[in-house]
């Protein structure tokens, strides 16, 4: 079989087996797709063909197309991940993509909004339907720093309200448990009620945020909405889901210190991804280094 026409198996190799988001799916099938076209000009199609100097050149040709650092080391963690997929089948006898390098990333900081930011934006309306579906969305994220995907995944049976936890099913499909506070869970209270009066003369919808169709809310719409609060509440810049989920765990990190609590509660499988936070608020981490430290105490 050609490279091309390995692809479909590998792609359902990767959602049964590893159980990989459906965005990171889509872009590892569109990435070799296109990969392997520019393969294919070059006369290459087959599996044995492949070793590190073919996908060099094919690095080169990412690089000339004008492709930011970020963009190429996708490319080559879909390029790994599928030659690892041919070595198992036997394919290849070792992973030629292993040895590549993708070029270094500049370290960008999480932008977040402030508390008072944070405090302008949920003043949502209680006499608009919309809004007051909204501001459960938008207390949850910031109160449980949820993913985009984990919120609009969410069931109804996910909630434990007396406990106030969510039970949350994150990347790779694994699972945690993470509280929210008290003005989430209002927030829920108040949308629970109105969507059973959306629901009363539809059927049975298991999700927790559905549209005035009785759907289950899609990720753009979500992105949508939550621009047009960030719009209409005045805030500099545009709100993004992420922004929500960043602003939790600086705040979190901030108050805490606690940067193992913050990791588990944003479901990070590693340490390294959730210590980027560390370096939001160094004004802040002066004050207490000033404060505690027996030689860093200023002469009174």
């Amino acid at each position: 079989m050609t490279l091309a026409e390995l692809i479909p198996a590998f792609v359902k190799h990767l959602a049964g087996e590893r159980g990989l988001a459906e965005l990171t799916l889509k872009s590892y099938q569109r990435i070799l797709i296109e990969s392997c076209a520019a393969l294919e000009d070059q006369g290459i199609t087959k599996p044995a063909q492949l070793n590190p100097a073919v996908l060099e050149r094919l690095m080169m040709q990412w690089r000339r197309r004008g492709l930011g650092s970020r963009s190429i080391a996708l490319y080559l963690s879909g390029w790994r991940t599928f030659c690892q997929y041919l070595v198992r089948q036997q394919l290849l006898t070792s992973n030629p993509a292993q040895t590549l390098k993708a070029p270094k990333q500049a370290k960008r900081l999480p932008k977040n909004l402030d508390v008072d930011s944070i405090s302008q934006l949920l003043k949502l309306p209680q006499d608009e339907p919309l809004a007051i579906r909204d501001a459960a969305i938008m207390e949850l994220m910031y109160s449980s720093g949820l993913r985009l995907a984990e919120l609009v995944g969410l069931d109804v049976d996910a909630i434990n309200p007396r406990h106030r936890e969510l039970r949350i099913t994150g990347k790779g499909n694994k699972t945690r448990i993470v509280p929210y506070g008290r003005y989430a869970s209002d927030a829920l209270q108040t949308w629970l009620k109105l969507r059973t009066s959306w629901l009363a003369e539809g059927q049975p919808e298991l999700a927790l945020f559905i549209t005035q169709r009785k759907r289950r809310m899609s990720q753009r719409t979500v992105q949508q909405r939550l621009n047009y609060w960030g719009q209409r509440q005045g805030l500099a810049g545009a709100l993004h889901p992420h922004k929500l989920r960043h602003s939790f765990a600086s705040h979190m990190l901030e108050a805490s210190g606690d940067l193992r609590a913050v990791q588990e509660l944003l479901g990070h499988a590693n340490l390294s991804t959730t210590q980027v936070y560390t370096h939001l608020d160094f004004t802040h981490l002066a004050k207490v280094y000033d404060s505690a430290h027996p030689r860093a105490r200023k002469k009174s």
